[in-house]
């Protein structure tokens, strides 16, 4: 794909077109679903952005790795969720069960270093740590809006389950990070 022109003026009466060409409102809930993804991967950026900065270890350059990943598929996420329900085209990317493993391996990877939980934690434990809360609080949305797009229109369970294992993922992210890097995680006092 090549873009000559970053505007277009095609969207300035507030609606724009789904991959396939149907002709949607900017406030559609399809629309704020990739929407969501989108801003979800812009906050993967900074926290990427902030371990750049950190101290360079093994274990940033593995996260570094994960969350690279992650972002690519955010990015393809959001070209099906940016489809019109019922479109599909040569290459269009999917997110498959594969990709819900892979999660779920590297959140046991990271487990493995963790003190189980007795309390809840309040996002915080240092800047990476809380933008990966804010990218887990973010997911979760996103997860929220794809279950109610799924109740409207068609969406690949998949894409949910993904959403679901990913938020976890950026919890487990958190605490590892914050454990690595030597932060103290906040419990929530009742």
């Amino acid at each position: 794909m090549r873009i000559s022109k970053v505007y277009t003026r095609t969207g300035d009466a507030g609606k724009t077109r789904l991959a396939g060409g149907q002709e949607v409102w900017k406030d559609s809930l399809r629309v704020d679903a990739y929407g969501t993804v989108d801003e979800l991967n812009s906050v993967l950026g900074i926290v990427r952005m902030c371990m750049k900065k950190a101290e360079p270890s093994a274990t940033s350059a593995a996260l570094e790795d994960v969350l690279q990943w992650v972002q690519h598929k955010l990015f393809d996420l959001g070209g099906i969720l940016a489809t019109a329900p019922g479109m599909t085209f040569p290459n269009m990317p999917v997110i498959g069960a594969r990709d819900v493993n892979f999660l779920e391996e590297k959140i046991d990877e990271c487990q493995k270093d963790l003190a189980p939980l007795k309390e809840f934690i309040l996002p915080g434990g240092g800047e990476i740590a809380a933008y990966l809360h804010l990218a887990r609080t973010i997911c979760r949305r996103s997860e929220r809006l794809c279950v109610k797009l799924s109740r409207e229109e068609s969406v690949d369970p998949l894409i949910i389950q993904f959403l679901n294992r990913l938020s976890d993922a950026f919890f487990v992210f958190a605490r590892w990070v914050a454990k690595v890097q030597g932060e103290p995680e906040f419990l929530w006092k009742r």
